[in-house]
Formats: C-alpha cells, sequence, structure tokens
C-alpha cells in the first residue's frame, strides 16, 4: 500500500462481541454514541495534500469520496427473517428507529461525498434515501490468487456459503433431496441444530483461502442463497475458479452472475430447488467453467483499479468536492469532540 502511497487509519476499536455480532456492535456504537467518527476526528490530517476516502459504513464522517456498500438496516431487516423468534421480536421492534439514524446520519455525513456504489442494486438503495450516487465500481477480485487448481474437478459436491445473509430454510429443501453440500463460513449469525445434523451437509466453518479455492474448483456448483446481498463476493471467487453459480436473479449476485453462461438465476425458492437437483443429476457442458473464468477476469483487482483511478480523475477534473467546507467539518467536529473530551475527564475528578 505505501508503494501506491495509500494510508489505512486505524481507529483501535475495542470490540465486546464476535463476528458476526460485531458488525451490529459497531453500527450501534457509530450511531448511538458517534464512537468511531469522534475518533477518527482526532486524526490531524491535511485535506489539501490527501484525497479522503471512506470504505466504511461504520463512520460516519465527512470524506471526499464514500464507497456505498449497502445500509446495515437493510441488511438487518432482511436477516431477521432466518432468526429464532426472540431475535426476530427484538430486530423488528429496534429497525425503524436505527433506519432513521442511520439514513439522517449518511445524508448529513455525505452532502458533500463523491459517491461510490459498489453495485447498481446498492446504488438504488442509496437513492430511495435521497443521497445522490455519483458512480458505480464493483468490489475487486485477485484471480492471480483465485483460480482453478485442477482440470479435472471431483465435482461430487455443492459448495455452499453460510453466512449472517444465509437463507437456512432453502438450504434444508436442497439437502432433503439427497443433493451433497459442503458448506463453508465463520459469520452466520447461527446455524438451525437441523442442518448441523443432516447426513447430506458438511459444515467447515472458517477456512484458509487455499482451502477455500480448493473447495471452489472442486465443486459442481456453488449454491449461494442470501436474504440480503448489495453485491457478494462469494459467485465471483467462484467464477474465478471456474465453478459455475446458483443464486437469485436479484440484488447484487444478478450483476455478476450470467444466467445459462457462468450460472443459473433462479426467480424464486422454488425455482432455484428444482435447478439445484436438475444440475446435481445432470451437471452442464464443460464450456461452462471456461466461460466462468472470463467473466471473473471482469472484476480482477487490475481492471478494477483502473476504474478507481478514471473516478479519482474525475473528482479531481470536476472540482465535485468542497474542500473547504469538508476541512471546517472536519476541524467542527474534532473540536466538539475534544471538548467532550474534556468534559468527561473533568467528570472523574
Amino acid at each position: 500500500m505505501r508503494e501506491l502511497d495509500l494510508d489505512f487509519v486505524d481507529l483501535n476499536a475495542k470490540l465486546l462481541l464476535r463476528e458476526p455480532f460485531s458488525l451490529f456492535e459497531n453500527f450501534l456504537a457509530e450511531q448511538l454514541l458517534k464512537r468511531n467518527s469522534k475518533r477518527f476526528a482526532n486524526y490531524n490530517l491535511n485535506l489539501q495534500e490527501v484525497v479522503l476516502v471512506n470504505f466504511s459504513n461504520q463512520i460516519m464522517t465527512p470524506s471526499h469520496i464514500f464507497y456505498a456498500q449497502g445500509p446495515v438496516t437493510y441488511l438487518l431487516e432482511d436477516a431477521i427473517r432466518e432468526l429464532p423468534l426472540t431475535l426476530r421480536f427484538i430486530g423488528t421492534v429496534i429497525k425503524p428507529l436505527l433506519k432513521l439514524a442511520e439514513r439522517s446520519s449518511l445524508k448529513r455525513a455525505l452532502c458533500d461525498a463523491y459517491v461510490v456504489a459498489n453495485s447498481k442494486y446498492c446504488a438504488k438503495m442509496y437513492e430511495d434515501w435521497g443521497i445522490k450516487v455519483d458512480g458505480i465500481i464493483y468490489p475487486p477480485l485477485d484471480c492471480e490468487q483465485f483460480k482453478p487448481t485442477t482440470s479435472r474437478p471431483s465435482s461430487d459436491y455443492v459448495l455452499a456459503y453460510v453466512g449472517k445473509e444465509t437463507k437456512y430454510s432453502l438450504l434444508r429443501q436442497v439437502v432433503d433431496l439427497g443433493v451433497k453440500i459442503k458448506a463453508f463460513g465463520s459469520k452466520a449469525l447461527y446455524v438451525p441444530k437441523h442442518l448441523l445434523k443432516h447426513p447430506n451437509i458438511e459444515f467447515l466453518r472458517r477456512v484458509s483461502d487455499e482451502e477455500l479455492i480448493d473447495l471452489y474448483s472442486n465443486a459442481l456448483f456453488t449454491l449461494f442463497t442470501f436474504t440480503h446481498e448489495p453485491f457478494g463476493y462469494v459467485p465471483v471467487e467462484s467464477m474465478a475458479c471456474g465453478t459455475p453459480v446458483l443464486t437469485y436473479d436479484r440484488q447484487g449476485p444478478r450483476e455478476s452472475v450470467i444466467d445459462g453462461m457462468t450460472g443459473w438465476l433462479a426467480n424464486d425458492d422454488e425455482e432455484l430447488v428444482k435447478l439445484a437437483l436438475k444440475i446435481w443429476r445432470e451437471g452442464y457442458p464443460p464450456w461452462v467453467r471456461s466461460r466462468c473464468r472470463e467473466r471473473a477476469l471482469e472484476f480482477d483487482v487490475k481492471v478494477i483499479a483502473g476504474k478507481w483511478l478514471d473516478a479519482l480523475k474525475r473528482l479531481k477534473d470536476g472540482q465535485r468536492v468542497a474542500l473547504d467546507d469538508l476541512r471546517q467539518r472536519l476541524k467542527a467536529q474534532s473540536s466538539s469532540t475534544s471538548s467532550r473530551l474534556e468534559l468527561q475527564e473533568g467528570s472523574h475528578n
């Protein structure tokens, strides 16, 4: 990163909860206490010499460029449908307040920023909140790392990702039909007991990148069920390893997977289950794997880096950001934070 003249700011956030609950802990701490934005305001940045790019939806602070990856409350809204009753009730009760808080803080922080979304679907979410999106740049993948490990895949299992957005009810339907699944992922809010004990599914939990690439490469196809996905790395990773993807014809994955060429896009749960069984029994033509690789290369880090350079050039040429105003807002935020810290320290004396 130093070679590219890029620096990361470490906020040293200390989280009490482990993933995936840490995401919501961090989100609540920012929305209710402004924890991350207060820490960030203490950094002495010369905004005449740097371009500030915010890649986090956990820091609501003014920036030159904001990379929009989806409001957290949209994830919560979709994810709670698959949670146990108690967590579903809590999520339903607090959801309206959290959505209002997130929307307000985003509009304040992004009023002067050049906003880049990570997908067309993601852009629409922000535009529905009245936030102008200036461009779309998909997340990058290192296709030199993610590539097929074999020319003769075993194809004796289906790979599935298990995370906070997984649709477990659908996984159950697929394995009940006799489809053998290997599932990876360590960010699940919970996994139903009936799936943990199912003979047709093997839960691998967290795996290394090397193990994951080999799992992708040898799978017959990757099954990507989700409740909410602004972009979705799993489909692109799978295609980079030459393996087609079965997922829904909606949200982020519909922008990366080409139906009938690099995978299959189902309109609903019923169609997805039928397709999973059909592909498991009948397979697909050999050329599909090479087409998957070709498609994934469109998301390669070198391609995406070029798009970011173009965006930075447009930003500079168009003078889209009011730097003086941004500088004053950061300075005011820093002064406000310092005053609060002085008061808090005085209260302990």
